[in-house]
């Protein structure tokens, strides 16, 4: 062949591939039964509505608008990280005065709502991409579930809380025990994740709920005590002489009785495998548990918005009379810290997978 022909014809091949970066990503697939993907990926009695793995990350992309049995756990946790976004910017625009320190632990709170839910939804969305991506982008979520207790027990700590819970000895190391608790969910999840092949044992979900459920019961005691105790009157407003709000208290106390409800009912259908053990093929699409967990916990998240707005209302005049600038810096400041720490675990538990997958085959059934 001519050497003109053949430099034109490199040229042409190079030409296509510059141009192929910009062409439209194909369609996604067609779902698949739970035979055609690897083991990691398969739900227990959800047979199929599963995506197929290796396609290009654009496919995952375009699957937000594709019927599969993880569509509901994606836009259950997208539709409402908007609407929190949403009812807290409503919020800021309405407020008589500035954002000053006493927002900054609210600020927080909103913060790692939204990143467990921008987290969990790309987790769901993009993990059948391979094994590898699986793992990472849970590990990932974790991370969102670790950064999340923690934003809600800040929040819990300075608006929720009544001056007798903090003479407890719980107060006393409340924050400090909340970030370790917090980090150790996402540590242990982490584990259990990468350490059991399935079928899951018992020890699995151990290490998966016993952390959890101590952060939380942590977390959750300003709440508990206060609803323990009966009392719709807004934290240290007792001679406070009308700096806050007693409607926004009283209200604030039934939505966090709300909360925990849809909290419990969330961490029913995320332990068992309700109601698809029953209707094993019947719930692949819609109505799995974990779907049903998703929209639990993402009630549970915007009752919780509202209670946490209507406690900021009712005692932000006197928050940093009562607990001191620097209480305030320090509790917030150890947030970013918090932070790296579990992104730096989970970093270290997806170099470890990839080692992992990387000395055995990957299993395709």
């Amino acid at each position: 062949m001519p050497r003109w022909a053949l430099v034109c014809l490199s040229s042409l091949s190079m030409h296509r591939r510059r141009l192929s970066a910009f062409s439209p990503p194909p369609p996604p697939q067609a779902t698949v039964p739970a035979k055609d993907v690897p083991v990691l990926f398969r739900e227990p009695f959800i047979h199929g509505g599963y995506r197929p793995a290796g396609q290009r990350w654009s496919c995952y992309l375009l699957s937000l608008f594709q019927v599969h049995n993880e569509s509901v756990n994606v836009w259950s946790h997208a539709l409402t990280g908007l609407v929190v976004l949403a009812r807290f910017l409503l919020l800021v625009g309405a407020w008589p005065a500035p954002f000053d320190l006493t927002a900054l632990p609210l600020c927080l709170y909103v913060t790692s709502a939204l990143t467990y839910l921008t987290c969990s939804a790309a987790a769901h969305l993009l993990q059948s991409r391979s094994e590898l991506a699986h793992y990472c982008l849970f590990f990932l979520d974790y991370v969102g579930v670790c950064v999340y207790q923690y934003g809600c027990a800040l929040a819990h700590y300075f608006y929720s809380a009544e001056p007798a819970w903090r003479q407890t000895a719980v107060a006393a190391g409340f924050l400090p025990g909340a970030a370790l608790l917090g980090w150790l969910t996402c540590a242990s999840c982490c584990f259990a994740k990468l350490r059991y092949r399935r079928p899951y044992p018992l020890r699995r979900k151990v290490f998966q709920l016993v952390p959890t459920s101590l952060a939380y019961l942590l977390d959750i005691s300003p709440v508990a005590h206060r609803l323990a105790n009966a009392t719709g009157s807004p934290p240290d407003a007792g001679g406070g002489g009308g700096v806050g709000d007693v409607g926004a208290a009283d209200d604030a106390l039934a939505l966090h009785a709300l909360q925990i409800f849809f909290f419990l009912l969330a961490a029913l259908f995320f332990s068992c495998p309700v109601p698809e053990c029953f209707f094993p093929g019947r719930c692949d699409v819609l109505g799995h548990g974990h779907q049903i967990f998703h929209l639990f916990l993402a009630l549970c998240t915007l009752v919780q918005q509202e209670a946490l707005f209507r406690d900021f209302r009712a005692r932000w005049r006197t928050l940093e009379l009562v607990h001191g600038r620097d209480t305030l810096v320090g509790a917030c400041a150890s947030f970013p810290t918090l932070v790296l720490c579990s992104l730096l675990t989970a970093g270290l538990m997806c170099w470890r997978a990839n080692r992992k997958l990387n000395a055995r085959p990957k299993e395709r059934s």
